[in-house]
């Protein structure tokens, strides 16, 4: 005697049963869903499953010689989905094909939208896609953290190499930067610019002040130097400048004399008015020198070039020594 079919439904949600003429008497409620309920009751098996592996069944003595074997089917009706099966004797001259995902259950479940309902409560595909769905939310937990550390990162960098008050560049982003260049053979200039009458400023005013003072002329900088040139604050009221590719005599004394100008303007702080001003140094990278000139001493001609610059009077600016005297090609 045949089990009922709630009972087959429970235990096997994705089987047939075919009688003994090879037609279908029932189908479980899982493999109606693939399905899409297009398969009735008298319908040839061959006409709903395609048995291929180990050999072809297209009839139930065919069928039923494969018995206990491991078989790979394929859905002719709705979507052609590839499933494992197992077909036994039903007792009764039929057969009951047990089918299943097998390693393809995720992707099952996602195409069929099943859910934990559509199988049987010992499947193993339970506690799979339990895993799954818990690897999967670790994986997306770990990505967030990822970019929450990689954002804190770049976060954390960026502080590091940024003066907290102008928010230019600092001496250690311009130190980096000159090894870069230096290294890379490129031509550039240096403008080391010292603020004249600052410290007035701070000790008449305060510091609060002053910092306003400092802010302003940064702003001043970044509005006369190109998107890629590189500005930082290397001190109290220091600042670097770092020319990549411009060597042009003129074209540096042109924009020297332009910052001087424009740190010129009176600077509004709090209802007062701080005049302030700048000596300007300015030194030659010479990747053709021998040996190669390090940071350190490129900065050091274009700060004996600025003190130069405020030995004749401040307000102005000058070129290194060296540079004045050994022209670049």
């Amino acid at each position: 005697m045949s089990l009922p079919f709630d009972t087959l439904d429970a235990l096997m949600p994705m089987h047939l049963q075919i009688s003994r003429d090879g037609r279908l008497r029932h189908a479980g409620p899982t493999l109606r869903k693939l399905l899409n309920s297009s398969v009735g009751e008298g319908r040839h098996f061959a006409d709903v499953i395609e048995v291929y592996r180990p050999k072809r069944a297209e009839t139930l003595p065919m069928l039923l010689e494969l018995a206990g074997r491991r078989l790979q089917t394929r859905l002719r009706c709705g979507r052609r989905v590839a499933l494992k099966g197992l077909v036994m004797p039903d007792g009764a001259g039929g057969a009951i094909v047990n089918l299943s995902f097998g390693i393809g259950v995720v992707d099952g479940v996602r195409m069929h939208s099943l859910t934990s309902t559509d199988f049987a409560v010992t499947d193993l595909a339970i506690d799979m896609l339990y895993l799954v769905e818990a690897k999967s939310a670790a994986m997306e937990a770990s990505r967030t953290l990822n970019r929450r550390l990689q954002g804190a990162m770049m976060v954390a960098e960026q502080r590091a190499f940024t003066d907290a008050l102008t928010g230019l560049q600092n001496r250690r982003a311009m130190d980096e930067a000159l090894k870069r260049l230096i290294r890379g053979g490129e031509r550039f200039a240096v403008l080391h610019l010292d603020l004249d009458f600052f410290k007035q400023v701070n000790d008449t005013r305060g510091h609060a002040a002053g910092d306003r003072v400092l802010q302003a002329v940064a702003r001043v900088m970044i509005d006369l130097t190109r998107k890629n040139d590189f500005v930082a604050r290397v001190g109290g009221d220091e600042f670097v400048i770092i020319l990549d590719g411009l060597t042009d005599r003129g074209r540096l004394a042109e924009l020297a004399d332009r910052l001087i100008e424009r740190i010129e303007h009176p600077i509004p702080v709090d209802g007062d008015i701080c005049r302030i001003s700048a000596s300007i140094g300015i030194a030659f990278n010479r990747p053709d020198a021998m040996p190669m000139e390090t940071g350190a001493q490129l900065l050091e001609r274009a700060d004996e070039a600025l003190y130069s610059a405020k030995r004749h009077g401040r307000a102005q600016h000058a070129f290194s020594d060296e540079d004045v005297v050994r022209e670049l090609p």
